[in-house]
């Protein structure tokens, strides 16, 4: 299994912070977000592979990065070429670029540099090996603005999706699904089917709102929390929880 990681947005929203820094490299706790990301990929011991996809802007940062990376796993990290906004391919456009250049043909674990949270990735992929079954990462919420932020998920009483909409303005359920997910080896090139159909290429969960009405998707519903850092204000306010548990 490959572990990708999506890291190359430009992160306008947490202007000035990020104007020259990705968001998966800024501090939290003094340890940067990735290695929070990277600690729990090592966990699982069927992955054997890093990989980071970035852009043309962040990739000398990632390179640095890489440098200073003490984990046991190898990493390769890949540049989309893209420059700003107006160029971007899209998380899901990032996905098939990195399986084309890397020639991937594996299972695929799928998490957003931007991701910190204190569930256990592992729990998430002993999930995915039970059920055998493409993975999501979902929660209860109940707070109705924030689902409306969020792709939203109704399951059947085995834990497979039955309706998945990316940022709907009447959510179905109280469930939401984060940005990680874990692909079969078939379904990974599956990605370019959705891409040539003219699909979204953008937010990582229109892929699989898209995929459940062709093959099963199973949701791995954690406790705990999982922070979504888009604004200065949630940045300072995840960092005080950090430094306050720690």
């Amino acid at each position: 299994m490959k572990a990708l990681i999506l890291a190359a947005g430009y992160a306008t929203r947490l202007y000035p912070l990020t104007l020259n820094q990705p968001k998966a490299l800024l501090p939290i706790n003094e340890k940067p977000i990735i290695n929070y990301i990277t600690e729990e990929i090592e966990t699982i011991d069927s992955v054997d592979e890093i990989i980071v996809v970035s852009n043309e802007k962040f990739y000398p940062h990632f390179t640095q990065w890489k440098e200073t990376y003490s984990g046991k796993l190898p990493v390769e990290i890949v540049n989309d070429h893209t420059t700003d906004d107006s160029n971007k391919l899209g998380a899901v456009g990032d996905i098939q670029y990195v399986i084309e250049t890397l020639g991937i043909d594996d299972e695929l674990l799928i998490i957003a540099g931007d991701n910190i949270f204190t569930f256990k990735l592992l729990d998430f992929y002993n999930e995915y090996k039970s059920k055998n079954c493409d993975m999501i990462l979902t929660k209860e919420i109940n707070d109705i603005e924030e689902l409306k932020r969020m792709a939203n998920v109704t399951l059947d009483s085995d834990g497979k999706v039955i309706l998945m909409e990316e940022k709907p303005q009447n959510p179905k359920s109280n469930i939401a699904a984060f940005a990680s997910y874990i692909y079969k080896k078939d379904t990974v090139k599956m990605i370019k089917q959705y891409l040539d159909e003219g699909n979204n290429p953008d937010a990582p969960g229109f892929f699989p709102s898209w995929l459940y009405k062709i093959k099963d998707v199973c949701a791995y519903t954690f406790t705990g929390e999982c922070y979504d850092i888009g604004t200065p204000k949630a940045y300072k306010e995840v960092n005080d929880i950090f430094a306050k548990n720690n």
